[in-house]
């Protein structure tokens, strides 16, 4: 991977679960690393086990990729890498009408604009050497809308698109470009929900470690991934046999299942603005 790609990697939510992962196998791998994300006290102690554990350099860039100042510290510390992996996502749960304008900005900055503006600040330096990667995390929720996660399912159907545009526009010149598609994953995030609580029906999660696996597997093989045997059967199946109407209504079944009924909660009729 370090002759195909070069000596370092950048990994944008790095501090813990899928990003976390990366970063340890891109290191047991013998590639630096740039670890990016907001929470010092995380990602200082990964960097100093990674560099304990593999020998690598560990640098690291404490920066909110949703703001104009953090895309340009990521931007700056990453252009000579040669494998970029986008990983920071904001996923709020719960009726879009809820949703503040701020907030829908919010989610739009970090799932959308950043890993748009990071893949072409770091990617052109990679088409000009002639070699380099791009994995963006998006989601097997990426795949239809649900209800609950309308918004954030709409951020990750454009991270599989644009990924998979890049692939085939990139490839020719020595840049390989993966959408990593995983779906309910073992993360810090997801262990704080209530679809994490006992008795809750939901599919079993995947550990980090296998989601980053399978993506580095992948990645100069094919545009997209769904990592799991059991995701890519369920994926096959809904897409060939249920009508997307049906589907759409069975994912929104599922979504509603794994949260209490306070998300569910349409706006106020009398409050339109909201």
């Amino acid at each position: 991977m370090r002759d195909r790609y070069g000596p370092r990697a950048l990994v944008v939510g790095a501090s813990d679960g899928i990003g976390a992962a990366f970063a340890s196998m891109l290191a047991a791998r013998g590639l630096d690393v740039v670890l990016v994300a907001r929470r010092r006290e995380l990602l200082e102690s990964l960097a100093a086990r990674l560099r304990d554990e593999h020998g690598v350099d560990a640098e690291v860039v404490v920066a909110d990729v949703g703001t104009a100042e953090g895309l340009a510290a990521v931007a700056a510390a990453g252009r000579d890498v040669g494998l970029l992996v986008c990983n920071a996502a904001a996923g709020p749960v719960g009726s879009f009408a809820h949703l503040t304008p701020e907030r829908l900005d919010a989610v739009l900055d970090v799932n959308c604009r950043a890993a748009a503006h990071l893949t072409r600040a770091i990617g052109v330096p990679m088409l000009a050497r002639g070699r380099g990667g791009v994995i963006l995390l998006s989601s097997m929720a990426g795949d239809r809308g649900a209800a609950l996660v309308a918004h954030y399912a709409a951020t990750k159907a454009y991270l599989r698109v644009l990924a998979e545009g890049l692939w085939a526009e990139w490839r020719p010149y020595g840049v390989d470009v993966l959408a990593c598609c995983p779906g309910l994953v073992r993360t810090p995030t997801y262990l704080a929900t209530d679809a994490a609580r006992p008795g809750r029906m939901v599919p079993p999660p995947m550990e980090p470690d296998a989601v980053a696996r399978a993506a580095l597997a992948a990645l100069g093989h094919r545009p997209v991934v769904i990592p799991g045997r059991w995701n890519r059967l369920g994926a096959f199946a809904v897409a060939r046999l249920l009508p997307r109407r049906a589907a759409v209504a069975l994912q929104s079944r599922q979504t509603r299942a794994m949260y209490p009924t306070e998300f569910h909660r349409p706006a106020p009729v009398d409050e339109p603005g909201r």
